[in-house]
């Protein structure tokens, strides 16, 4: 059992280590993202050159020159469609390990994406990094010019969405107070029959979804840039039965207990009469 104790802590430790690097080195991806683009604009490729993985197998071949040209036609298209003047804000970063080997991240890589935009739109940067040196790879954006959304709505609808996990918690307590039979049956039906789901995204709105299921309590929520801001709640199908169930059983239980006395009064009401 101790040594048991002992792989699992082994194991535990590594996963929780490995996991904090990879959270370190998205953050130093996303600055380094922002340092080789602020750089692109001001035309300073020989910057760029140092922030890119040159000495990378893949890379090795590349004509300077030729990347050179490459650069240029790219830095054109950010200026022309998002000018010169961008702010930066990091969204994601992922290593994809997939039974298709077309759609698995490439080893000791890391894509990172970062969200940028002036003053009316926005776009995404999707950047591959070499995990070894730290550099860019590739970079490219994606196929999104969107307006820069109104978020005044997205958190009023928040505020919305909040009101399902804390019904659902009152009903819970509610639950575990009650003389109810089989409470974990009814703890479960609460927390995961929280169906259909309503969603609002910053860019794209209201959606609605038939068969998705919010566990926890019936909410989820994302916050990575305009583009993946969002916030989800089901309907507490769950929690709003089993409401009504503890509001009927109590409602019941005050009958009842009147009829009694008024049956024994007119009981003994009638000696009186006569």
């Amino acid at each position: 059992m101790t040594k048991l104790k002992q792989i699992i802590m082994i194991v535990a430790t590594t996963i929780l280590m490995t996991g904090c690097d990879f959270i370190n080195n998205a953050f130093k991806y996303s600055d380094t993202t922002k340092e080789f683009v602020n750089s692109l604009i001001k035309e300073d490729y020989n910057k760029c050159f140092d922030l890119m993985a040159m000495d990378h197998e893949t890379a090795k071949n590349t004509n300077r020159d030729t990347l050179k040209i490459g650069l240029a036609n790219f830095r054109k298209l950010i200026v022309d469609n998002w000018g010169t003047e961008l702010d930066y804000s990091f969204m994601k970063s992922e290593k994809r390990f997939s039974a298709v080997e077309a759609d698995n991240t490439p080893a000791n890589t890391t894509t990172v994406f970062v969200e940028f935009h002036n003053n009316k739109d926005f776009g995404v940067f999707q950047v591959l990094f070499d995990d070894n040196s730290q550099k860019l790879l590739y970079i490219k954006p994606l196929d999104v010019k969107a307006s820069i959304p109104t978020m005044t709505y997205f958190w009023l609808f928040g505020l919305v969405a909040l009101c399902v996990p804390v019904f659902n918690i009152y009903v819970i307590r509610q639950i575990k107070k009650s003389d109810l039979n089989k409470k974990w049956i009814k703890y479960i039906a609460v927390t995961f029959l929280n169906v259909p789901a309503i969603t609002y995204a910053a860019v794209n709105g209201l959606s609605f979804q038939f068969l998705n299921f919010q566990i926890l309590f019936g909410i989820s929520f994302g916050y990575m840039g305009f583009l993946n801001s969002y916030w989800t709640f089901g309907i507490p199908l769950g929690g709003i039965y089993w409401f009504w169930k503890l509001r009927r059983r109590k409602q019941e239980v005050p009958i009842i207990q009147n009829d009694v006395p008024n049956e024994l009064a007119n009981e003994n009401s009638d000696p009186v009469k006569e």
